[in-house]
């Protein structure tokens, strides 16, 4: 297949290349120049790309959300990255006499906002209006303006991804592994976690499975709450977990960043379930057994 993939050197959007370059034809939309390959061709800008001619664009570009203070101008940043470049990709998607029969785009569980125990499945709607809900609600309603009957979206609302070397779980690890790590306030916030190898078979899935669309919830089957990660993740370490992280500290540190650490949603796939996904790991022990930590 003929795939455009934005947010290529992120850590999803990585993992997807290394999945992908001996399999597919990939594009990747980059801010500076890079040696491709027969397999992968690296440009910065969309204007060299024919979309006449691409079979798929995955879209996972944006700032990280949780590597800065949220001040206004960060803020601005997070929304703009994933809003201005979605816009201009829905442009040339749609602009197309013969356009891509996919599009798969990013957004976050961060769509439900702050909830407590219940089980959150893609039909969900009571979400809870915040920072978070406002950078994805506008990020998958752009995304949605490319669906067609010539090309099939699907919204990969995505929980906390592990993997060894980058993304939450890499910034967790140091003080975990000094026996420093603990719950974060009261622990009881649930969190929504996937293995970074589902997270890429998820999105292979979703490329070849023409019967779903819409969000799909990109998670794990089994989400935890935080003092249960802490302590599994601990033990994973052989270190103790007795340093817990109070909120107002956090709040202090963080600002109204803090927000995503002290809140969460659980969060159900139900739609790949009902599709009949098979996720490597369920479990979060099993996750963090296969990770080189």
């Amino acid at each position: 297949m003929r795939i455009l993939l934005t947010g290529g050197t992120g850590l999803i959007g990585s993992a997807l290349l290394k999945h992908w370059q001996n399999e597919h034809q990939l594009t990747v939309l980059t801010r500076t120049v890079r040696p491709g390959s027969s397999a992968v061709q690296y440009i910065t800008d969309l204007a060299k790309v024919d979309f006449n001619q691409l079979d798929a664009v995955i879209n996972l570009a944006g700032e990280p959300i949780a590597d800065k203070r949220w001040t206004d101008a960060q803020k601005d940043r997070i929304c703009q990255s994933r809003w201005q470049l979605t816009e201009q990709l829905v442009q040339h998607i749609t602009a197309a006499s013969t356009p891509p029969a996919v599009l798969i785009s990013g957004s976050a569980i961060g769509f439900y906002g702050r909830q407590g125990e219940q089980e959150i499945s893609e039909e969900y709607q009571a979400f809870f209006p915040e920072f978070s809900h406002d950078i994805c609600a506008r990020w998958e309603n752009l995304a949605w303006q490319a669906n067609s009957p010539q090309t099939r979206v699907c919204l990969i609302r995505t929980g906390v991804v592990l993997a060894a070397d980058g993304g939450a779980l890499k910034k967790m690890l140091p003080p975990f592994k000094l026996g420093l790590g603990g719950k974060i306030g009261s622990g009881d916030q649930y969190m929504s976690w996937i293995h970074l190898d589902d997270m890429v078979a998820l999105i292979d899935f979703l490329l070849h499975n023409d019967q779903i669309s819409g969000a799909v919830n990109a998670t794990a089957p089994k989400p935890v709450t935080n003092a249960i990660f802490s302590t599994e993740l601990a033990k994973r370490l052989k270190r103790p977990a007795l340093l817990p992280m109070p909120a107002p500290v956090l709040k202090l540190l963080f600002g109204e960043m803090s927000d995503i650490l002290l809140y969460g949603q659980r969060v159900i796939p139900k739609k790949l379930l009902d599709a009949g996904f098979q996720f490597r790991y369920p479990n979060l022990q099993q996750a963090l057994a296969a990770l080189a930590l």
